[in-house]
């Protein structure tokens, strides 16, 4: 397989079909995956989910267009293969981690289900919007049960149920040339639609959005993870019928880690003394551990006395 074009990956694409007030997001994650991949040596159903958990955080997250907004996915369960697995957005930077019982991931199939991967547990997507709440930004949580085969099934259900927004998601994960590409799709119903009309929210089976998600559902797998394929290909592939389809190119993906070893000292600080002394090591460092990048940043408690 030839080498894969720099600027087919890592760079999602929005697009919306005005005359079925539809609209949409695909992305395909590829270095930027395995950069956050690389931080831990994930068993290959872990690293499965985990790139699946990043797509869906990236088709979210680049809903938020204001500077400094964020978008966070987080599964949670109590007794599941993968105990907790957190995901977020951040002006186009891309994080995320799985914790795991590797005896228990050890002895699944490496088709588990989403019940067989985490058991009993919850969704949950919260949106930080960076406007003011009086101009509709502030903090929004939306939690749901993990219902459905995958987690794109449990994101899909977050919107039918806690936004009521018909919605449309699928997501695919492939290993090319050695290294781990995911993509996705995300479809969704205009929550107003057209001025003077009815609000479009309270019917999940209107007759134009049956129609986009009918298409939608032809997209394959393969091609979702094609690091070759444009992702306005995809676009056109399943909407080229449509009387017009408008795209745009969202901003590039980046990894992000927001450590920052002033930051860390800063909130170190804020603890008394007495507390400090007790978090340090025998080496009298205090050491903070980020699951995010694998990395540990030590703080001298000598440095709280200059």
């Amino acid at each position: 397989m030839a080498s894969q074009p720099e600027t087919l990956s890592d760079q999602p694409l929005r697009f919306s079909i005005p005359a079925r007030d539809a609209r949409g997001r695909l992305v395909r994650l590829d270095s930027v995956l395995n950069e956050i991949l690389s931080a831990h040596a994930y068993p290959p159903l872990v690293e499965k989910t985990l790139a699946e958990a990043l797509v869906l955080t990236a088709l979210l997250g680049t809903s938020l267009k204001d500077q400094g907004s964020q978008l966070t996915l987080q599964v949670q369960t109590e007794k599941g293969a993968i105990r907790l697995l957190a995901c977020d957005y951040k002006d186009g930077a891309l994080r995320g981690y799985a914790q795991f019982d590797a005896a228990t991931v050890a002895s699944l199939p490496h088709d588990s289900t989403l019940f067989g991967i985490f058991g009993t547990g919850y969704l949950a997507i919260t949106f930080d919007r960076a406007k003011p709440a009086s101009e509709g930004g502030g903090r929004y949580q939306g939690i749901v049960p993990l219902e459905g085969s995958c987690l794109s099934e449990a994101a899909q259900n977050y919107f039918v149920q806690s936004e009521q927004i018909p919605t449309f998601i699928r997501a695919a994960v492939d290993h090319v040339d050695g290294r781990c590409v995911a993509g996705g799709i995300l479809a969704q119903h205009l929550p107003e639609g057209e001025e003077g009309r009815e609000r479009l929210h309270v019917r999940l089976d209107h007759p134009e959005w049956e129609h986009v998600e009918i298409l939608a559902f032809t997209v394959l797998p393969e091609e979702l993870a094609d690091p070759e394929l444009p992702l306005e290909e995809i676009v056109w592939r399943l909407f080229h019928e449509e009387d017009e389809v408008r795209v745009e190119q969202a901003n590039k993906l980046t990894k992000g880690c927001r450590c920052d070893p002033a930051h860390i000292r800063d909130v170190i600080a804020k603890f008394p003394a007495e507390d400090r002394a007790e978090m340090a090591d025998e080496a009298g460092d205090i050491v903070v551990d980020c699951e995010f990048c694998s990395r540990r940043f030590p703080v001298s408690l000598a440095s709280f006395n200059n």
